[in-house]
């Protein structure tokens, strides 16, 4: 009697990629195979693998998603910049690429791929989520697409840092969060008027209720709830303790059910996040593009911090140059003097003085006599 040899796994790295392309979070993967949330990560991670009957049902569960997604047409954004946008705006809310997974594209001859390929590939995969979920933080459009760009133009400029990190796609997602959500966009004229709201009524509600949360609230329910991150990974990337984490988490399913008692349960939220998020078609530009455009404003702000460095030490220079050497004494304006003038101060006599005195002393005085005492 032999034994049938067990399915086989896709690597750690694609057993995520394939959950995420199926919309599923760890905790509905554990719940539909039956084993704890820990035991996913940890197949997920590499650290083990299912035996049995469950790698039977997890080989079946990720062969369900196995297949190629929909395709991607070209055309161009408002701006008149090359975008892409997909066929079907079905793609999960929290697809999201991994280390492991092995990125799209042709390389050299060697296997490799060269940086502008792997970020290019990166951003491929990355874009049309990260896009989806900046509307859902912003309620703006232009603002999701914009806050891509830069995020990637960043990443793009600190590209040695950002292969080599864990996580680029988290390192992604953190910058493009971090700049949506930036208080000084209230500041733009093109943020004095608001933009069309969905057209579909509950969509209009639900993302109501999103804008009026707190950034803070907001940022830890699209990770949690809508990425369907953990609630250390969820703390991690916004920076606050698991304590506080939680409790914002809590405030903000609080106030959604408040509003919007129908989503009370998570899983009722995931699947109306994702589906308000790919209801809307958010084209997003060429990596090409968006790393040309990145090259650009770098040396626009490169050579912008040189001119003005340049400034600042010519201006120096003149002022050294022109500055007196010792202190001379302001010379004060001139005051009108009202009534009597004050009686000078005794001094030398000028020569006009003398001849005046001696004039005097030689003409005899007119008036009375003098008396003088005689001496007895």
């Amino acid at each position: 009697m032999t034994q049938s040899p067990a399915p086989p796994l896709p690597s750690p790295g694609e057993r995520r990629r394939l959950r995420e392309r199926g919309a599923l979070t760890q905790d509905q993967v554990a719940a539909r195979i039956g084993v704890p949330l820990k035991t996913v990560r940890a197949w997920e991670a590499g650290r083990t693998a299912p035996r049995g009957r469950k790698r039977e049902e997890y080989a079946r569960l990720l062969a369900a998603f196995a297949e190629p997604g929909p395709g991607m047409t070209a055309g161009r954004g408002t701006d008149g910049t090359e975008t892409t946008e997909p066929t079907e705006p079905t793609e999960p809310l929290e697809r999201q690429t991994s280390p492991d997974a092995e990125p799209s594209g042709a390389g050299p001859a060697n296997g490799t791929l060269t940086p502008a390929q792997a970020f290019d590939a990166l951003y491929a995969f990355c874009a049309p989520a990260l896009v989806r979920q900046a509307y859902l933080l912003t309620g703006r459009r232009a603002l999701a697409r914009e806050s891509v760009e830069r995020a990637f133009q960043l990443a793009w400029q600190r590209w040695p840092e950002v292969a080599q990190d864990r996580d680029p796609a988290g390192w992604a997602r953190a910058a493009t969060y971090d700049y949506a959500l930036s208080p000084w966009h209230r500041f733009r004229p093109s943020h004095r008027h608001g933009e069309p709201p969905p057209a579909d009524a509950a969509d209009r509600a639900l993302l109501d209720v999103l804008l009026r949360l707190p950034p803070p609230y907001r940022r830890t329910l699209l990770l949690h709830d809508g990425v369907g991150l953990g609630l250390p990974e969820t703390a991690a990337e916004t920076e606050a303790s698991r304590r506080a984490t939680a409790k914002r988490l809590l405030h903000a399913r609080e106030a959604v059910a408040a509003r919007l008692p129908e989503l009370a349960d998570p899983s009722g939220l995931h699947r109306r996040l994702t589906g308000l998020a790919a209801a809307e078609r958010l084209p997003t530009t060429k990596p090409t593009t968006v790393r040309v455009s990145g090259e650009r404003r770098a040396r626009f702000w490169t050579r912008a911090a040189i001119a003005f460095t340049a400034a600042v030490i010519g201006a120096t220079v003149l002022t050294l140059h022109t500055a007196p050497t010792r202190y001379r004494q302001p010379v004060p304006a001139g005051k009108t003097v009202q009534g009597v003038p004050p009686k000078p101060a005794p001094g030398p006599l000028s020569y006009e003085q003398e001849i005046l005195r001696d004039k005097l002393r030689s003409q005899p005085q007119n008036g009375p006599e003098r008396l003088a005492p005689e001496a007895r």
